[in-house]
This record gives C-alpha cells, sequence and structure tokens, in this order.
C-alpha cells in the first residue's frame, strides 16, 4: 500500500509542478513579481498538502521566530527534494544557490531565471563560487534571503555530513546573518527510492549565527547545530514510527544518543 501511494504521490507531484507552470505561465510572464511568487507558493504548499493525503506524510516546521527581517542566508540540511518547496512558504522571497544543469530544463529553467535562482557551475571547482557573488549579493540587496546547502548534495539521514567551504564563502563576502536548518526529511524521503513514508517530517529555523566568524569557527558551529539538531529529530521520528526502515548506522546512533 505504501509503494502504491508513492507512486500515485510521484505521478501528481510532477502533475503539480507542470501543471502550475503551464497553467500560470502567461501570468508569470507579463505579471508583477507578486504574481510568479503567488505562484511558487501556491505550488509549494498545493506539494506539501498531496504529501499528507496521499502518502500520509505531514510537516511540522518550526523556528520561523529565527528568520531576520530582511536579507539572510539559510543553510539548510540536504537529504531529500523535499526542503527545495517545504521551506519556501516560510520565506517571503527566497533564492536558492543550484546547480547549472537545472537551469537548462524547459520551462523549469525559465521559472528558476524569473525567480533570480542562483546557478553554479560545479566543474569549476573553487571559482565557481565566485561566479555566483554578483547574483548573491544582487539578492541580499534586494532584502532577500538565500538558501544554500552546505553539504552541496543530499545525505542519508545518519551518514557524516561533509560540509562544504562554498558556506563560508558567502558568509564572508556578503556580511549577512546566518540561519542553520535542522531536518530528517531523509528518513520519510529516502534518496535512494520513491518510496514516501508516513509520518511527520520536521524541519526547524535555529538561530542566526551573526557575521564575523573565522572560516574554521564558522564552520564548526554550523555543523554542530546543524548535526545536533537533526540527530534529535532523527530520534523522535524513530520514537514515533517503530516501523521505520533501520540499518547499522542509524542504530549505531541511536545507541549514541541515548
Amino acid at each position: 500500500m505504501i509503494a502504491l501511494r508513492s507512486l500515485l504521490f510521484t505521478a501528481l507531484f510532477y502533475l503539480n509542478l507542470a501543471g502550475h507552470m503551464i497553467l500560470f505561465g502567461p501570468f508569470v510572464l507579463f505579471g508583477p513579481d507578486s504574481v510568479i511568487w503567488w505562484v511558487t507558493k501556491s505550488w509549494a504548499r498545493t506539494s506539501l498538502w498531496l504529501m499528507r493525503v496521499v502518502t500520509g506524510t505531514k510537516a511540522a516546521i518550526g523556528g520561523q521566530e529565527n528568520i531576520p527581517k530582511g536579507p539572510a542566508i539559510i543553510a539548510a540540511k540536504h537529504q531529500a527534494f523535499w526542503e527545495v518547496f517545504a521551506l519556501v512558504p516560510e520565506l517571503e522571497r527566497p533564492t536558492f544557490v543550484l546547480k547549472k544543469e537545472l537551469m537548462a530544463i524547459p520551462l523549469f529553467g525559465w521559472y528558476s531565471r524569473r525567480l533570480g535562482m542562483i546557478p553554479v557551475d560545479r566543474t569549476k571547482g573553487a571559482s565557481a563560487m565566485h561566479s555566483i557573488l554578483g547574483g548573491a549579493q544582487t539578492a541580499l540587496d534586494a532584502g532577500r534571503q538565500i538558501i544554500i546547502f552546505p553539504e552541496g548534495t543530499r545525505t542519508a539521514p545518519g551518514v557524516a555530513a561533509d560540509y562544504h567551504p562554498g558556506v563560508y564563502f558567502l558568509y564572508s563576502k556578503l556580511d549577512a546573518p546566518l540561519v542553520p536548518v535542522a531536518l530528517n526529511s531523509g528518513v520519510y524521503w529516502p534518496r535512494d527510492s520513491f518510496v514516501r513514508r508516513p509520518g511527520t517530517v520536521l524541519a526547524e529555523f535555529l538561530p542566526a549565527i551573526p557575521p564575523g566568524l573565522k572560516r574554521h569557527d564558522l564552520i564548526r558551529a554550523l555543523k554542530e547545530t546543524i548535526e545536533g539538531r537533526s540527530l534529535d529529530m532523527l530520534r523522535q521520528a524513530y520514537r514515533e514510527r517503530r516501523d521505520l526502515p533501520m540499518n547499522d548506522v542509524i542504530a549505531e546512533l541511536l545507541r549514541e544518543a541515548a
């Protein structure tokens, strides 16, 4: 039954995405910025609704009081595609740092440019960060929030995270507060499976880290904050859902945290 519901959700999820882009395309093209943000947040909210209704996967997002008024960098843990849309309704006009290849997808790439997303060419290594600085500064000057995934790619629950230097580069150059985001989305939306498990995905905006830290101190503070809270959320998921799949890595982490 979970597999069938997951397949149905996947079909409806992409139909919802395509439907929003096609149906509202003319309004986005000729309308003001407020229109495209209404469309984007409508897609995000209806996607969360579909998850809740079709797969029984709810969302509980907290810590909104920790989001600064005005420009900020949002550094979120990345375990699933869930956080790509679920965090959007919580922010006013967020912009993502995303891989350049996504901009070539028909319609999606056009919408991304219209939304002012910031593409990064990961094949260029460290020099790629310099290429996105202009777009990032433009976004902050407009009072927007920049969402970046410090791990660079999705990391399975329980796997040791490798935080890339790109987050420090933006933090050091943009002189903006950095808000960590912890979550446990990978428990319910596994990166290597189409299955969407019932339960409650947790996410939390944590207290902002002010500008001015050195690279080592920033990475350490960010990692300890995100990973520590995400581990708490992982434990909570397994307390609430005894039927969740267990592997040796997660079992060991839960024993250590007990």
